[in-house]
């Protein structure tokens, strides 16, 4: 299955949380609220989740391998990366 689009659809300069994302796959399969968090070290990828009866939050869609899942990161977070370049360089024009 391959990632064929990511749209960030929202960023936030505040806290840990720095962008919401929806990706699909195939053109065929939406996965929307995927979160990019500034951990202690560096970005990385929360997927959607929920909390459970006992207040633990669980993964409601997640790549089941680990590399599927370093996969899907690196394209996200490649994805962010662009978006926050682009952002700042149209600013940048404006002032």
């Amino acid at each position: 299955m391959n990632i064929s689009d990511i749209k960030i659809r929202k960023t936030i300069s505040e806290g840990r949380l720095r962008a919401i994302v929806s990706m699909t796959l195939d053109d065929t399969l939406a996965v929307h609220d995927i979160k990019v968090v500034q951990g202690d070290e560096r970005l990385f990828v929360a997927m959607p989740s929920r909390k459970d009866e006992k207040g633990v939050f669980r993964d409601i869609v997640h790549p089941i391998s680990p590399d599927a899942r370093q996969d899907v990161e690196q394209q996200i977070l490649d994805a962010y990366s662009r978006h926050i370049a682009i952002t700042e360089a149209e600013q940048q024009m404006l002032s």
